[in-house]
């Protein structure tokens, strides 16, 4: 199978490239400049120029299949790059994929794309649970705007599919890679003591459900996918911790309404200083990370075969060999 990917050379990109053509797929990826095509051929991926911040028509060659990765995601800032990048450029891929020939389109979603602005906590939610396209989050109302998009666009001979991971962890991300100075400086805070389930999903576990999706699952329909065992979400901070020899024991803790209104403050102290860069702590960063966040992927595990392979102790280990 021919397949084009964006978003080949992040975090997520760099670890499925090489097993799609392990599997035997030709894959060609959407790069943004000529610096990113040495990358990309490393991953064994060919390069083609695209860039979902051009708004229009975008053109791509033939493929029999595209796996949509790229997303605008920061934990604050104007709401506009994301709908420019998450909504309209998916929109654009979505025409380009079909004037290319594709016959399926993989969307990688957001399992967030559930969270009310409430904070309600959210426990062993499947699929049916509504959307927030409203969201004051500017990342979960576009990753549910786009997601309604690409499911709308399901028909005879095009069939999309999208796959709502929870927080993406394994080597290379980058909140193991902020974790020892977030913990070294007294910046890193629990909330609630992070004791409540959390689900989470390693990134070669996300890379087998998008592989799995080539062929399998049903058209128009969104899937959630997680590690085979749900965790604490103070219990994955020790564990990455641990990692680089650091001790969670002597963490402070905030209530959820108090780290969301000190995220409030920090957003607009960002806002009045015109900084480009997310502050400390976000409202965002407290919506994904500060309630109970557990999900059911029976459908996936029934529909695409899914089975997460890489287990939570497998998933640590790989740190060390990533």
């Amino acid at each position: 199978m021919k397949i084009l990917v964006t978003g080949a050379s992040g975090f997520l990109g760099a670890r499925l490239v090489p097993k799609l053509i392990a599997e035997g797929h030709d894959v060609v990826a959407m790069a943004r400049s000529t610096s990113a095509d040495d990358k990309l051929r490393a991953l064994g991926a060919e390069p083609v120029r695209g860039d979902l911040n051009t708004l229009g028509d975008m053109a791509i060659p033939p493929v029999d299949a595209v796996i949509h990765l790229a997303a605008h995601f920061r934990f604050a800032g104007p709401r506009a790059p994301y709908f420019q990048v998450n909504v309209d450029g998916t929109k654009a891929l979505l025409k380009a994929a079909q004037a290319a020939g594709a016959s399926s389109f993989i969307y990688l979603t957001a399992a967030a794309v559930i969270m009310d602005d409430r904070g309600s906590p959210i426990r062993n939610s499947d699929e049916s649970a509504p959307t927030f396209p409203r969201s004051f989050s500017p990342y979960i109302a576009s990753k549910a705007t786009s997601e309604a998009g690409v499911l709308a666009a399901n028909r005879p001979g095009f069939r999309t599919i999208a796959i709502r991971p929870p927080g993406i962890w394994g080597p290379g991300d980058a909140f193991s890679r902020n974790i020892p100075h977030a913990i070294r400086s007294g910046q890193f805070a629990f909330i609630a003591r992070g004791d409540y389930p959390y689900s989470t999903c390693h990134v070669d576990n996300v890379s087998e459900a998008l592989i799995c999706a080539l062929d399998r699952g049903e058209g128009g329909k969104a899937y959630f996918i997680r590690d085979r065992e749900n965790t604490t979400f103070r219990a994955f901070i020790d564990g990455l911790a641990k990692l680089q020899g650091l001790s969670i024991d002597q963490l402070r803790s905030v209530p959820y309404g108090m780290a969301f209104f000190m995220g409030r403050m920090m957003e607009l102290g960002a806002r009045l200083r015109r900084s480009d860069q997310d502050p400390p702590l976000t409202r965002t960063m407290v919506r994904l990370i500060g309630r109970e966040f557990t999900i059911d992927d029976s459908a996936a595990r029934r529909d695409l075969g899914y089975l997460g392979k890489v287990s939570r102790l497998e998933g640590l280990a790989s740190y060390g060999a990533g």
